[in-house]
């Protein structure tokens, strides 16, 4: 029995049922090949997108808030940030990444007006900022989860410091925020699957999961998230409402 092989399906399947996970990868998958030269991870966490990104660039560096680097190491993660700092200024020097990255990060930074400065500082001319942000998604790591964002906030923040939005993607529509509600009660509320969700590397900066996985609970549970998601799937692009998503994916240049 291959145990990799094994690994790579149950993550595959895990990303399938958990819409956010599988629209990050969608739309990062979409953007990653505009990347170029030195690129820099803000926020990177044990790099989960590294991949992504790594054909198209020259450099890939990682930059992480210490007080998140602890807890990430507490929670005893295989990988880590090549950098990490205070949370107020970025260990670089003006003008020194051709691309600046940040996934799922904004939401849990006190300013980010201030963040979105530095990433738009340490950008070359015309260098390319990618965020991810989201819009209609769960409390997370907290108590640190403090805002929500939609597209016109994305242009005004950005626009602040030089930045023009070239193009924003939805990650799904009504029915996938429905399916991704559904899917994380079954997964989190009903089987406890907080502890194996964190031993796949998931749920990487919240406390340590308690409680013992329910599993009693997965013939039940299992099919039942399979068939939202087929559900949630089909449904968004039948009925698409592009009014409610889970987030959105903004990429901007420096002007």
């Amino acid at each position: 029995m291959q145990i990799p092989a094994l690994a790579r399906a149950a993550r595959a399947a895990s990303n399938w049922v958990d819409f956010e996970k599988s629209w990050i990868l969608e739309t990062l998958s979409k953007v990653a090949p505009q990347a170029r030269g030195r690129l820099l991870d803000v926020g990177c966490g044990d790099k989960p997108y590294e991949f992504l990104f790594r054909p198209y660039v020259d450099e890939y560096v990682g930059v992480e808030n210490v007080a998140t680097f602890e807890l990430t190491h507490a929670a005893s993660r295989a990988a880590g940030p090549d950098l990490t700092y205070d949370g107020n200024r970025l260990p670089f020097e003006d003008k020194t990444f051709d691309t600046v990255i940040s996934i799922q990060v904004l939401e849990h930074t006190p300013r980010p007006a201030e963040l979105i400065a530095e990433m738009a500082r340490v950008l070359t001319d015309d260098g390319l900022l990618i965020l991810s942000v989201p819009f209609s998604y769960r409390l997370h790591e907290e108590p640190h989860d403090y805002y929500r964002y939609t597209p016109h906030a994305m242009r005004e923040l950005c626009g602040r410091f030089g930045l023009s939005v070239q193009e924003v993607l939805a990650r799904g529509g009504l029915f996938t925020v429905m399916g991704h509600q559904i899917n994380t009660f079954l997964a989190y509320h009903v089987a406890n699957l907080e502890g194996v969700a964190q031993s796949m590397g998931r749920l990487g900066h919240e406390g340590a999961a308690n409680g013992v996985a329910r599993l009693w609970t997965l013939p039940l549970v299992v099919p039942a998230m399979a068939w939202v998601g087929l559900g949630a799937r089909v449904l968004d692009r039948v009925l698409h409402d592009p009014t409610d998503t889970l987030g959105f994916l903004v990429t901007a240049r420096r002007n």
